[in-house]
């Protein structure tokens, strides 16, 4: 069968997105950490082909921006040298995963000038940069997280439906109470009684870990129901009949049956699980500094001077609707395949 557009457009999207982060340390000219104090809250940068003497340029490029005298957070162009935008250029060093060592970015220009395709934040740090980096704490955890809230889930999910009795009850039970509390209030309350003075390698487990663990009972319900009806099948009580063993029952019968409910609650988790880690992040109970997430990336919105006066810092909260409308769409399509 020949995969639908309305399949493979966001599944190439999402795809697309989660290699440009993942090799974030290459497509980002600048180190998340980076500052440059001359250029706090600099608007995005002007890329020219025509330079101040009205001739054009093939080559893409840059000038470098000063503060503008007597205007606060005002920046004037430098127009005497120009700076060209290099691609495959030789930058700060960085390593992808234990591998590979290179200091080649995709593109940048030449100091004293530099390139914020977002502008800049309150340290003069490159907003798309951090973009990019930022989006290996919040979209990972969403999968990392969604990950871990399935195994818990599918686990506890097929035992209750497999098994029955008393176990199924203290199961559905237990999900029944996770389901009735207001989740994001309770991850509010799990989170504030953990440490928050921690590494942010820690603090990024931690949230994982917080999350995942919070959401498994509604595909852990689903999954129960599958395994409720697979279990009376005609081909299961026949190969119980010839001895077969639970767990050959689980993995060749019941698990397999589970796939199609598993990928849709996917879908639909992942986007809710980044959601939950910016929103941790905005609140300051998420990663900390200079470590970026989205969600402490617009925790400086929380200034009415910059919400009013640096629309560039929205960038990280827009990166997250096509990303979601994708999920969206994705998961519309799996549940659709489910129910034919």
């Amino acid at each position: 069968m020949r995969a639908s557009p309305r399949l493979w457009l966001p599944a190439l999207c999402l795809g697309t997105v989660h290699v440009v982060v993942l090799l974030a340390a290459f497509f980002a000219p600048y180190d998340y950490s980076e500052q440059d104090r001359s250029l706090p809250f600099a608007p995005p940068t002007r890329i020219h082909f025509v330079d101040a003497q009205d001739r054009f340029h093939f080559q893409p490029f840059v000038y470098r921006r000063v503060e503008h005298a007597g205007q606060f957070r005002g920046y004037e162009e430098v127009t005497e040298t120009r700076y060209p935008i290099r691609f495959f250029f030789h930058g700060a060093a960085y390593r992808l995963g234990s591998l590979l060592s290179s200091d080649r970015h995709l593109f940048g220009v030449e100091m004293p000038a530099r390139i914020s395709l977002m502008g800049t934040d309150a340290y003069g740090r490159d907003v798309f940069s951090r973009l990019l980096y930022g989006g290996q704490i919040s979209l990972f955890a969403g999968l990392l997280a969604t990950t871990l809230s399935l195994l818990a889930g599918t686990s506890l999910g097929i035992m209750a439906g497999f098994y029955g009795t008393w176990l199924d009850a203290a199961i559905m039970r237990l999900a029944e109470l996770f389901l009735a509390l207001p989740w994001l209030y309770l991850l509010f309350a799990i989170r504030a009684f953990l440490p928050l003075h921690i590494s942010p390698a820690q603090a990024f487990l931690l949230v994982i870990a917080v999350i995942g663990l919070v959401g498994w009972a509604r595909p852990a319900r689903l999954v129960r129901g599958v395994a409720l009806s697979a279990r009376e099948r005609a081909y299961v009580r026949a190969a119980r009949g010839f001895g077969a063993s639970d767990l050959y029952l689980l993995r060749r019968h019941i698990l397999p049956q589970t796939q199609g409910v598993i990928f849709t609650q996917a879908a639909l988790l992942i986007p809710q699980y980044v959601l939950a880690e910016v929103t941790l992040s905005f609140l300051g109970l998420g990663i900390g500094e200079p470590v970026p997430s989205w969600g402490s990336m617009l925790a400086s919105l929380q200034q009415y001077h910059v919400l009013v006066g640096c629309w560039w810092m929205f960038f990280p909260g827009l990166m997250l609707i096509p990303i979601f409308m994708s999920y969206g769409q994705l998961s519309d399509v799996l549940q659709e395949r489910l129910q034919s």
